[in-house]
């Protein structure tokens, strides 16, 4: 029987193991897509944070990338606050077409409804302008389905599905993908703003039903409610990244830390193993999610950021100017690790005392 990467994850409801069998069955269909455009065909195999279409005759090809929000929804209608959640749609989904190297130019959304209620469709509007203004995208178009029937939420009428696609453009002759990392090359991590959109099912679990904590409960350590925590947007580093494109920085691998956490770190075409030798000051919402849930490290490093959203492989050379880059733009960065020869990509988190085995982490 396989074993499940993240115990708590799945009794939560969410099971890693599940979900790559299936898309293994999806991506056998997938996949037999690919020539049946002959002058549109994926630049990339399946696996990268986002595809990128190789038109014929053009220099430039159209990286696409699609996402939602999550369970961090549910938080939005227990607290009836609406205007954020937009930002984390736009933020994940234009976040991974950094990773490929391209600039984001548009975005369209897709709402799913209980029930048609304009004041909370404007305020969710409202959120997607916030975040297409921070990425500097167009929102060109998008759908609105009542779907009664199909959706429920956590009070009559409330429940709602955000979900959207972004576009980009990346010249083909300077696709990242991880191909030219080399053991010895620099890892830095961009500060997150907090939970980002991932692992929000396992912390519902935890903080509002395993205590009797709930979304208004105000945390000396969060400065703020619960709920205002969880609901903090998700950073979008798309002006500090594609100002390194700009300036030329030789960026070897970019990486969005999502699902799987410090797993994403894998996710590169050169077999290529890490060191983190370094960590940031760990954000009050994992501190507090460890202690309450009783979670091991390796769980909160396989499920969260701790409090790195993206990272960026670079040379020696080039590491110090990424930092000072990222600062410009108003996000803290941090030098945390090093890339090292493994085949195996194993991951090895030294602060913690981890290392990657059989794609979950286990204690030195």
């Amino acid at each position: 029987m396989a074993q499940t990467r993240d115990p708590r994850y799945a009794a939560a409801g969410v099971d890693s193991t599940k979900a790559e069998d299936g898309l293994a069955q999806l991506k056998t269909w997938v996949e037999r897509t690919f020539p049946l455009h002959p002058t549109a065909r994926p630049h990339l195999p399946l696996g990268y944070f986002a595809n990128i279409i190789r038109l014929d005759g053009s220099p430039t090809g159209i990286a696409i990338s699609t996402d939602g929000v999550g369970t961090k929804l549910l938080v939005a209608e227990l607290l009836d606050k609406y205007d954020t959640v937009g930002i984390d749609c736009i933020a994940m989904n234009v976040n991974d077409l950094l990773c490929v190297g391209a600039t984001p130019i548009s975005f369209v959304d897709y709402v799913a409804v209980e029930e048609l209620r304009p004041e909370i469709l404007g305020e969710i509007g409202k959120g997607l302008f916030h975040g297409a203004e921070q990425a500097r995208v167009s929102i060109s178009g998008g759908e609105i389905a009542q779907l009664r029937d199909m959706i429920r939420g956590t009070r009559p009428g409330s429940g709602f599905d955000l979900a959207g696609t972004a576009i980009g453009t990346v010249p083909l002759d300077r696709v990242i993908i991880g191909e030219d990392v080399q053991p010895g090359d620099v890892v830095i991590g961009l500060a997150s703003s907090g939970i980002h959109s991932n692992g929000l099912t396992l912390a519902r679990r935890v903080l509002l039903e395993e205590t009797t904590l709930t979304v208004d409960s105000y945390l000396q350590e969060f400065g703020r409610t619960v709920g205002e925590e969880l609901l903090e947007p998700t950073r979008i580093y798309v002006p500090e990244i594609t100002a390194m494109f700009a300036a030329g920085l030789n960026l070897k691998a970019l990486i969005h830390l999502t699902g799987d956490g410090f797993f994403n770190l894998t996710r590169t075409a050169t077999p290529i193993g890490y060191r983190i030798e370094t960590l940031p000051p760990t954000p009050p919402i994992f501190t507090i999610l460890q202690e309450v849930g009783k979670l091991n490290d390796a769980e909160m490093f396989q499920v969260y950021n701790m409090g790195v959203g993206f990272c960026v492989v670079v040379a020696e050379t080039d590491a110090e100017r990424v930092i000072q880059m990222a600062a410009d733009h108003g996000t803290r960065a941090w030098r945390i690790g090093e890339t090292v020869a493994s085949p195996e990509r194993t991951i090895t988190i030294e602060p913690r005392r981890l290392q990657s085995r059989e794609q979950r982490f286990v204690s030195l």
